[in-house]
């Protein structure tokens, strides 16, 4: 199997999945600090951009947990 199908496939894997949620939710961090810097600027469009962003990665993380909710608990890996 070469190296790019074992990728796509992890990607596809409960692990994969929690490796994409973390990295997601690694992504506020950034998102918060640029919301705290609007807020102290009194930037109200890069406020407007902040809000976005994290009503962005909220999406992905719930679009990642309901996918993870459909692989059941037939992965082996997850154990």
């Amino acid at each position: 199997m070469s190296a790019l199908k074992k990728a796509k496939g992890f990607k596809k894997s409960k692990p994969g999945t929690y490796l994409s949620i973390g990295t997601t939710l690694f992504g506020a961090v950034n998102v918060f600090k640029q919301a705290k810097k609007a807020r102290f600027e009194n930037d109200k469009l890069q406020l407007a951009d902040a809000v976005v962003s994290a009503a962005a990665i909220v999406t992905g993380v719930a679009l990642l947990v309901r996918e993870l909710k459909r692989m059941g608990d037939d992965d082996v890996l997850a154990d």
